[in-house]
């Protein structure tokens, strides 16, 4: 394994940041096979996915120890070292860069845009060297970004590492919730092992849901170009593979940090690892368990409101099924001694809820997983 610190510049005057990454690869060093990328905590007050790595890299440790390796394995398991420093009133605050408000999962740069006028007339018939030009291209526009900030270097920093893997696991979690995952539509094929493998209850699919987030800036250019192309030349366009299987992995939610739930979840990703090919098996095959549930689009997921300012009381848990109509939570306001209960509109998993009891009038409560398409537009939440 080999260990690499990236400074991340610039920075205010006595300040050293660095972002930390474990390579995995074959005995001789030049690795070989696919390359699998992980990192765990782009929202910093997300922690699931830090302990997850703990137990991930001694996963690896042994199996590199054996001469197993067949591919790359790149973990970061601290992805912003920016959030994990900003605390108030002894919190975190780890989803947005306090100095600006973004959002630290969103904003990562458009591909299509700055790639397609140097690699167009380069693609032809063979997707393995198509695959070649486009990574290539990539890698030049990262090189030759100069940030101006700690926040763009930190974006370029993450990118650089994934943008020529083949798999991509950007683990975080939700307020509370049931294991669930964000993947591309075009990518499902993929992506199904590793949902049968995580267990996960819900798998939310779309095609740019919006907002540039850290996994469709790698995903999505592929299936992005392929359709591109296709609108251009016609059937007979070059053949793009989908060479980035870019996933969110929400591990439940923040409270759920304990090492029987992070070796389990570890464990999972190392099998998916060694199903993808990445890590020779120990002699048995992987087998894949059942799908718990079939994915659903992520426009049928159902955003529920709070009416007014009260206290919540939730009427039902995250992993239920919900039915059209259905009563999910009674918001109380006790000086007006209103009790409003929230209903879903539509049918489907309740695969995450909020975590505070106190809300403002329009604050989300829960989502509701349907299979309905309703909704247009940017489908992530800020």
């Amino acid at each position: 394994m080999k260990r690499i610190d990236h400074l991340l510049e610039p920075t205010q005057l006595g300040m050293r940041r660095t972002v930390t990454s474990f390579h995995y690869a074959m005995g001789d060093g030049r690795g070989g096979g696919e390359k699998a990328y992980l990192q765990a905590s782009l929202h910093a007050d997300e922690l699931p996915g830090m302990l997850v790595m703990h137990h991930l890299k001694r996963l690896l440790d042994e199996a590199e120890a054996a001469g197993r390796m067949r591919g790359t394995v790149v973990l970061v398991p601290v992805a912003n070292p920016i959030g994990l420093a900003q605390g108030l009133l002894h919190g975190r605050i780890g989803r947005f860069e306090a100095a600006t408000g973004e959002n630290f999962n969103r904003g990562y740069p458009d591909y299509l845009s700055a790639i397609t006028p140097s690699v167009e007339a380069r693609l032809g018939a063979d997707a393995v060297a198509n695959r070649a030009v486009i990574r290539a291209a990539m890698r030049a526009h990262i090189d030759g970004v100069v940030p101006a900030t700690e926040l763009a270097c930190l974006r370029k920093t993450l990118s650089s590492l994934a943008c020529d893997a083949d798999v991509v696991m950007d683990l975080h979690c939700d307020l509370e919730a049931v294991l669930h995952l964000y993947c591309e539509s075009p990518y499902w094929p993929q992506c199904e092992p590793l949902a049968r493998l995580l267990g996960v209850e819900a798998t939310l699919l779309a095609k740019n849901s919006g907002g540039a987030s850290f996994d469709e800036h790698l995903s999505g250019p592929w299936w992005q170009l392929d359709e591109r192309l296709e609108r251009s030349r016609g059937a007979g366009h070059p053949a793009i593979p989908m060479a980035c299987m870019a996933v969110t992995v929400e591990l439940r939610g923040q409270a759920d940090v304990d090492h029987a739930l992070a070796a389990g979840d570890a464990l999972a990703l190392f099998r998916f690892l060694v199903h993808r090919g990445l890590i020779a098996d120990d002699g048995v095959p992987v087998a894949l368990p059942a799908l718990r549930n079939e994915p659903t689009p992520l426009s049928g997921s159902e955003d529920l409101r709070a009416p007014h300012a009260g206290v919540v009381a939730f009427l039902r848990q995250p992993g239920d099924r919900i039915a059209a109509g259905d009563a999910v939570a009674e918001v109380v306001d006790p000086l007006a001694g209103i009790a409003t209960r929230v209903h879903a509109r539509f049918g489907g998993l309740l695969y995450a809820r909020a975590l505070r009891r106190y809300v403002g009038p329009g604050d989300s409560l829960a989502h509701v997983a349907g299979t309905v398409p309703f909704r247009t537009g940017n489908l992530l939440s800020p």
